[in-house]
């Protein structure tokens, strides 16, 4: 049975749209999931386990629900501004940038939305 993805500012149907493109992986922990400086070649949404993200405004832990990766798919130049190393075994949905930039073109506010969810909680 498939992890649900519970992520805050985007609303059922987008979660529905991000599940029906992307494909589900496992990563071990220590893997690098980002790094810093890259062309981003897609976004990770979190369904099991913990990563750390190591940005120049700080580093954090997030974990289930949460969207990585997002930036560079969002940004003119496509860089990807921080690192990303997973800190427990995960299981991940991963949705490509053709995939992503498709779900933008369908819905215009799509990229809005995800943009409000990957946003770190006050």
């Amino acid at each position: 049975m498939p992890a649900e993805i519970h992520s805050p500012g985007m609303d059922t149907d987008d979660l529905r749209r991000l599940r029906e493109v992307g494909s589900e992986a496992r990563i071990g922990a220590g893997q690098i999931l980002i790094e810093r400086g890259q062309r981003g070649a897609g976004l990770f949404v979190i369904l099991e386990g913990t990563v750390v993200v190591e940005a120049p405004e700080g580093t954090r832990d997030i974990g289930p629900g949460a969207l990585v990766g997002e930036r560079a798919l969002l940004s003119a130049d496509g860089k990807r501004t921080a690192r990303v190393r997973a800190t427990s075994d995960l299981h991940v949905l991963v949705v490509d940038r053709i995939q992503f930039d498709r779900l933008c073109a369908d819905d215009a506010s799509f990229a809005e939305r995800v943009g409000e969810a990957a946003k770190p909680p006050p």
